[in-house]
């Protein structure tokens, strides 16, 4: 292997990223991702019927990894790979393992054989097309959740993903981007609700942004979203993913 003599330079183009765009179903999230440059949906689930978008329905792991070979094969005009839901995937990759094993959940394996199977499994296909030389994002649904802190119990917004999913998800992605509803006074002093982005990390919800080029608060708008990126400043910052 030979070293390298000078610095990767930070990615400029949306394209070139990798992000987790999460929120409660009907807000947008598909629509948003629908707008992203040359954008291919692969489709672990219904609900882009009402959308005219290129799109490979996946029904199984196997229809999954023989796709991302055809997309890592090029020759096509895509750049932007949208896999939805990416929690259907995950619930695919277990159901491949389980039937490779002949076992109907993978905790019928001994000793976490079966959990460390399937994670090992979609890290390896979701690496893959993450380092592909395209855009990807990956979208998922949220839940709420209760967490124990030192002064209380507290509620927080996340990924609907099993915990060990939501972690490698967490740590591929360069943007963690969250769907949310922001409820402002208007003019005349009645409540106004605009659907909007998070992208900075908070105890209250999941969300982060490795670009450093993002404001906090983003409207739901593809083109919005571009302008605050390419206007944002460079510098990386760290993304908070506990």
């Amino acid at each position: 292997m030979v070293l390298p003599e000078k610095k990767t330079p930070p990615k400029q183009d949306l394209a070139d990223l990798s992000a987790l765009v999460f929120g409660p179903s009907k807000i947008g999230k598909t629509t948003w991702c629908s707008q992203a440059d040359g954008a291919l949906f692969l489709a672990t689930e219904p609900g882009l019927n009402a959308l005219e978008v290129y799109q490979v329905p996946i029904r199984t792991w196997d229809e999954l990894r023989s796709t991302c070979r055809e997309i890592e094969r090029g020759g096509h005009g895509f750049r932007t790979v949208v896999l939805d839901t990416v929690d259907n995937a995950y619930r695919m990759c277990a159901d491949h393992i389980c039937g490779k094993f002949k076992v109907e959940h993978e905790s019928d394996l001994s000793y976490g054989k079966g959990y460390a199977l399937v994670n090992n499994e979609f890290h390896r296909v979701l690496t893959r097309l993450a380092f592909l030389p395209y855009g990807l994002l990956l979208v998922s649904h949220s839940m709420e959740k209760e967490i124990q802190t030192r002064t209380g119990r507290r509620t927080r917004i996340i990924p609907t993903l099993p915990e060990k999913a939501r972690k490698i998800v967490l740590g591929l992605v360069d943007l963690i981007l969250f769907c949310d509803v922001d409820v402002v006074a208007g003019p005349d002093g009645k409540p106004i609700t605009r659907r909007v982005m998070r992208t900075k990390p908070s105890p209250n919800y999941e969300a982060g942004d490795r670009t450093g080029r993002l404001p906090e608060v983003i409207d739901l708008d593809f083109e919005a979203f571009l302008k605050a990126f390419s206007s944002g400043a460079s510098r990386p910052v760290s993304v908070d993913n506990n």
